[in-house]
């Protein structure tokens, strides 16, 4: 709740001025001051106050509503014209939009009539005088006429012989005028996927026959030369090497030309987080070898950066972060970040809170484009309830992209650790060959409304003081899937299992910190954090080998910015390899979104469905992004 509040303040600082040319608002409400309105009338000279009414007999919801949309009068009806003139030349222009409105319907019968105070707009005086006192009275009179379906389809030049339902024209459908503008930009966009960059449109006719109410069409494409990428120039670099941004953007290839490898390219080199701005500019002519020549156009932006984070549960504290990094070390987006946070800040009668550091760098395209390299050191004092750790572990992992959505990743990490748990005190030093495969299909990462993610984790280790060799595999797919206008509601599930094989079958032979310990906001709302897992006779929390974890939410927007997220986790954590089912702990609660650019801010509350004994009654959970 207090990162909640201090987002809040932000948002309250914003509006606010010095002096009294605008009003001070929150959500919408004026508080002091004069409101947009008032203060945009009161710098119009002569302002001529008018009231519209739009009157279109027959007109549906969807057509009164693109009317409304349309029409800059009724836009603008709060705000004053500009003279008498001034109104005249707004309903003017009303007109033309008006009609566009009813052809982007279908409506290519439609007429527009228009008054103002009693008078078309077509016989007014060229400089109108309307009496003053109240609002002038603006009627506009909207025949919608029928509904027009496409009729003839003639396709001509390199599209010829095509399936006009390919672009969604087929005879009989609708026939609204941004369908037939969409076909012809997709008829272009197709030939240039298919390696013509200098695709065009030839033709393109649309005839309304108002004896049937049908619009024959007519277009025309003509595709131009096949190319393939040419060379790549880069301008605008000032720290990074302009060879390296030509290479990571994976386009000096000499591969068929494809607008789509030009979109990925500028995304790739947008992740690299060290450029503010990214275009591409195709040449206008084919070089020798039928290449098109390319430039990558960019700004560099901050190198250094630094910030702060927070998070909040009633059952677990406060957590606090702070970050600094560098995106460009050496002049190839190197990245370096340091970090630190602490945990469990503010629970009753705990003094041992969590501590944990670390610094880690990230090489992109280190052997190759497709390719990364991460190294980290990382060191951590923990104290959940089921044990305390004191760790340090070290990490070395590649990267290889095999698409535009897989990536598998292998490497090396050593962790030592010095934990006291149920079974006593222990050190353990565990080395492991942890190996992963992501596929990440969502389209959105920070705000998913369509996709699913993917992942399966393999992590072989040997614990050296102990001599014992175990194996910890864990899986999860997240899916997500949008109903309604703009996919405002979205349903939302995960299933998540893990497994720890090997150990002679005893845990105590694995690090605490390497058995499964669920609960938190992360895993199961309404426990605390690791609280869910097997206990032993006198109640110690033991972790477990195996667990099963589902997820399900419903992100149901109320407005463009606000969503309420009913929600059910639950999960079971076995002692055994395999899980039995035994103990099932779920929790169900009710969250709120705010969407931001930066994503959702996220306040839970949830109630445990069979809580432990002694155990959490409730959690609150407040932090920046969706669960999962």
């Amino acid at each position: 709740m207090g990162l909640c509040l201090a987002a809040a303040g932000f948002v309250l600082a914003g509006p606010l001025s010095v002096g009294e040319a605008h009003a001070f608002k929150l959500f919408g409400i004026n508080f002091f001051g004069k409101s947009d309105e008032e203060q945009a009338a009161a710098e119009i000279s002569d302002p001529v106050p008018y009231a519209v009414t739009i009157d279109a007999p027959g007109a549906d919801e969807d057509l009164t509503e693109a009317l409304q949309n349309a029409s800059q009068l009724y836009q603008e009806r709060e705000q004053p014209a500009s003279g008498d003139l001034g109104l005249v030349i707004r309903a003017r222009d009303d007109r033309e939009r008006l009609l566009a409105a009813l052809y982007e319907q279908a409506r290519y019968g439609g007429v527009v009539d228009m008054t103002i105070d009693g008078q078309s707009i077509d016989s007014l005086p060229p400089i109108p005088d309307f009496p003053r006192g109240q609002p002038i009275p603006v009627v506009v009179h909207v025949t919608p006429g029928p509904v027009f379906s496409v009729g003839k389809v003639k396709l001509t030049g390199d599209i010829a012989g095509s399936d006009p339902a390919a672009y969604d024209l087929a005879p009989g459908r609708r026939a609204d005028s941004t369908v037939i503008l969409k076909a012809g930009r997709q008829a272009v966009d197709d030939l240039k996927q298919t390696a013509h960059p200098f695709a065009k449109m030839t033709e393109r006719q649309a005839v309304a026959d108002h004896s049937n109410d049908t619009v024959d069409v007519t277009l025309g494409a003509e595709s131009g030369p096949k190319a393939t990428f040419g060379t790549v120039g880069v301008t605008g670099t000032k720290r990074m090497n302009p060879e390296f941004v030509a290479r990571y953007s994976r386009l000096d290839t000499r591969k068929p030309y494809s607008p789509e490898e030009l979109r990925k390219a500028q995304e790739r080199l947008r992740a690299l987080g060290v450029f503010s701005s990214i275009s591409v500019k195709e040449g206008t002519a084919l070089d020798s070898l039928g290449g098109l020549p390319l430039t990558i156009e960019v700004s560099e932006g901050k190198q250094r950066y630094f910030g702060v984070g927070a998070n909040y549960s009633s059952a677990d504290g406060f957590g606090a972060q702070a970050y600094w990094g560098h995106r460009n070390l050496f002049g190839e987006a190197e990245s370096l970040r340091i970090e630190g946070e602490v945990s469990r800040l503010g629970i009753k009668d705990v003094t041992d809170f969590d501590y944990s550091a670390g610094i880690t760098y990230v090489e992109p395209g280190a052997f190759g484009p497709p390719t990364s390299f991460t190294a980290s050191l990382k060191a951590a004092a923990l104290d959940p309830e089921g044990y305390t750790a004191k760790t340090v572990t070290g990490l070395g992992m590649a990267s290889y992209e095999l698409n535009d959505t897989d990536t598998v990743s292998a490497g090396v990490e050593v962790a030592w650790a010095t934990i006291e748990d149920a079974f006593g005190n222990r050190d353990y030093l565990t080395p492991s060959l942890p190996i992963e495969f992501i596929r990440d299909a969502r389209d959105d990462k920070l705000n998913p409304k369509s996709g699913y993610r993917a992942s399966l984790a393999i992590k072989p280790s040997y614990e050296i003081y102990g001599q014992t060799p175990f194996v910890s595999t864990e899986g999860s797919i997240t899916g997500y899937r949008g109903f309604g206008t703009k996919e405002s509601t979205v349903l939302a599930a995960r299933l998540a299992a893990g497994i720890v094989g090997g150990g002679d079958d005893t845990l105590d032979d694995i690090p605490a910190t390497r058995r499964f310990f669920l609960g938190g906001g992360g895993t199961v709302r309404g426990y605390a954090y690791q609280e869910i897992s097997p206990v032993n006779a006198k109640g110690d929390e033991l972790g477990g080998r195996s667990y099963v974890n589902v997820n399900l939410e419903a992100r149901i927007g109320v407005t463009e910015t606000i969503s309420v997220v009913p929600f059910i986790d639950a999960a079971t954590v076995s002692a055994k390899a395999v899980p039995d089912f035994n103990d099932i702990r779920a929790g169900a609660g009710i969250g709120v979104r705010y969407n931001t650019g930066f994503g959702p801010i996220r306040v839970d509350v949830a109630l445990p469905l069979n809580p432990y004994p002694g155990g959490t009654r409730y959690g609150i959970y407040a932090g920046i992004g969706q669960t999962f």
